[in-house]
């Protein structure tokens, strides 16, 4: 997975956001900007909220 991502150094805003696509933990939607959050990303999301 890490061989075909942009280089975090390089633009990290790219990176992040092809590593959150990659991982499935959320997908692009129909609306300009935004996110759909999966399961996966939800759980992690939630968890980060009662830390």
């Amino acid at each position: 997975m890490s061989k075909n991502l942009t280089k975090r150094s390089e633009d990290y805003s790219k990176w992040y956001n092809e590593l959150v696509v990659k991982a499935e933990l959320a997908e692009n939607s129909g609306v300009r900007g935004c996110m759909v959050i999966k399961p996966y990303g939800y759980a992690i999301w939630e968890k980060c909220k009662q830390s």
